[in-house]
């Protein structure tokens, strides 16, 4: 743990914080970390597009489990990140995370079978959850919070243009048969990335020996976290999918998973000496409402990339390809008004009016897609992006203060892995509660013809989307009737989620935000005389035992 302990959140003159300057070093860092981004991002968006595809080609059923199995495992991974930034230092984090990344990549590219895949998608999700985490820490290391709003704006810009040239790619290299590109790309720009951040990553890396720094780990909490999500999400992605709601089969790991992550945070404020996160993070009601609010927006998030492609391929006879330049209205929106609301936030020192109209919009936008039929112009289904893109653009920059401005700069890196696991959790929930959702108006409206075609069951049907617009009339129609009006109730849900979202802002304060950064992950430089030789640790931060 930390020594350095902060008295007050807006204490200018915090112990343990100092002002870093921003040279070529720190630029050549903001790079690496915006590289990682781009990557993950690119991986989150395409993966959607090209999912029918893919499902197609592998002849699989468990379809939800591609996108499940990696948000799961990112999830799962999430709070031992902090821990193990804060353990092992940033660098050997960081770099341990694009090798795991790029691993699960390589494995994904060379699936036979869905089974693999999902295997694959697991290991890539532990990655891919390390890299959301530690760039967000490596930042909160170099920028004070108060001037953190240009620079998350730059980086939903990064994320923003991932995300829109994601379903792109996804949907070319899915017309081709070239899906397995997708993930094979992935290996040069995580070579690209770990360059960066191991040449110029420089920062001082904690004392101690493997055996000590191992010692220092969470593990009980560590399993604890793991066991529980997953539990948690297996009942989310077999209730009324596999299994019904009111089943054991679906019942017993979600109440116990449930019950699991309460056991977990319990444990973490009661048991360790260094607990992965800290009873602190959680006991104010902003952070609380940050918290909150981090965890519903994604749920909204993602249940709008997925779905909405759904819909132009069920309903519009969309092409992967198509459905992505369909949706490039969420990516256009959410751009400037990441920059809007840095802007804004940047100014004003200020982030609470802006959450709450970011939520305004939520709200409405939800309500204007459950309008979406069937046969409603493709423009409408567009525009509502565009609308929704408004929110997300400043919902994505918004939450993160409220997060850190109660909290002394020292907790910075618990506080964001906790940050990235709520956020990364929610999307597990948006995909599972918006498919357990799809498949189960699926059952009642697909019409038995057309179901009667897919002995295992709606899953089967999923993956005949790319063969609806093949389909003779008036099949076809009343096909993309059932997938419109399911989709429909998708959107009336979220509407009440997004409401949620609205209440949970409510009960935040508007609090200063921090001028200063923690002095211990300061970039060092090479040539200062007070550095010795036995400071300058090897690249991978890992000394012998």
């Amino acid at each position: 743990m930390l020594n350095t302990q902060v008295s007050s959140h807006n204490d200018a003159s915090e112990k343990g914080t100092v002002n870093i300057p921003k040279g070529g070093k720190f630029w050549l860092v903001f790079l690496a970390i915006c590289v990682s981004l781009f990557l993950s991002a690119l991986e989150y968006t395409a993966v959607a597009t090209t999912l029918p595809t893919i499902v197609h080609d592998l002849d699989g059923q468990d379809f939800v489990w591609v996108a499940t199995a990696y948000a799961l495992a990112a999830t799962a991974f999430l709070p031992a990140s902090g821990g193990m930034a804060e353990v092992f230092g940033r660098r050997p984090a960081m770099l341990t995370s694009l090798a795991v990344f790029a691993l699960g990549s390589g494995l994904c590219g060379s699936a036979q079978s869905m089974t693999w895949l999902i295997a694959a998608r697991t290991v890539q999700g532990a990655g891919g959850g390390g890299i959301l985490s530690i760039t967000s820490i490596i930042v909160s290391d170099l920028v004070p919070l108060r001037e953190r709003a240009m620079y998350n704006a730059i980086i939903g810009l990064v994320w923003g243009l991932a995300s829109a040239i994601g379903p792109l790619v996804g949907g070319a290299l899915a017309n081709r048969g070239q899906w397995r590109w997708l993930f094979y790309m992935n290996l040069p720009i995580a070579g690209v990335a770990a360059a960066l951040v191991g040449v110029f990553l420089q920062v001082k890396t904690p004392e101690g020996t493997l055996r000590e720094k191992l010692g220092r780990m969470d593990w009980i909490g560590i399993i604890l976290i793991i066991a529980s999500s997953t539990a948690t999400v297996l009942g989310l992605t077999w209730g009324g999918v596999q299994f019904a709601w009111t089943s054991p089969q679906v019942l017993v790991p979600l109440i116990l998973g449930l019950f699991g992550i309460l056991a977990f945070f319990t444990y973490e404020a009661i048991v360790p000496s260094h607990p992965l996160v800290p009873y602190s993070l959680l006991s104010n009601r902003t952070s609380l409402s940050g918290y909150i609010q981090t965890f519903i927006s994604p749920v909204i998030g993602s249940t709008v990339i997925w779905f909405m492609a759904t819909y132009f391929q069920s309903c519009r006879d969309a092409s992967p390809l198509e459905s992505a330049v369909d949706s490039l209205g969420l990516s256009a929106a959410i751009g400037p008004f990441l920059i809007i609301s840095g802007v804004i936030i940047a100014a004003t020192k200020s982030y609470r009016a802006q959450l709450l109209v970011g939520w305004v919009f939520s709200i409405v936008s939800m309500g204007a897609m459950s309008t979406l039929r069937a046969d409603s112009p493709t423009s409408h289904g567009v525009g509502f992006l565009v609308l929704f893109g408004v929110s997300m653009g400043i919902l994505y920059s918004g939450t993160y203060f409220p997060v850190l401005a109660p909290l002394p700069v020292t907790e910075n890196a618990h506080a964001l892995a906790l940050f990235a696991f709520f956020r990364s959790f929610a999307s597990v929930w948006g995909v599972a509660i918006g498919t357990a959702i799809l498949q189960t108006q699926l059952k009642m409206r697909l019409p038995p013809d057309f179901a009667s075609q897919f002995p295992g069951g709606v899953s089967i049907a999923y993956a005949a989307i790319p063969a609806i617009r093949t389909l003779d009339e008036p099949l076809k129609s009343q096909v993309r009737d059932a997938f419109g009006r399911s989709l429909q109730v998708v959107w009336q849900s979220a509407i009440g989620i997004s409401g949620l979202g609205l209440l949970s802002a409510l009960v935040m304060k508007g609090l200063p935000l921090h001028t200063e950064v923690d002095e211990k992950w300061a970039l060092e430089e090479r040539d200062l005389s007070t550095e010795t030789v036995s400071e300058m640790k090897p690249m991978t931060g890992l000394p012998a035992v």
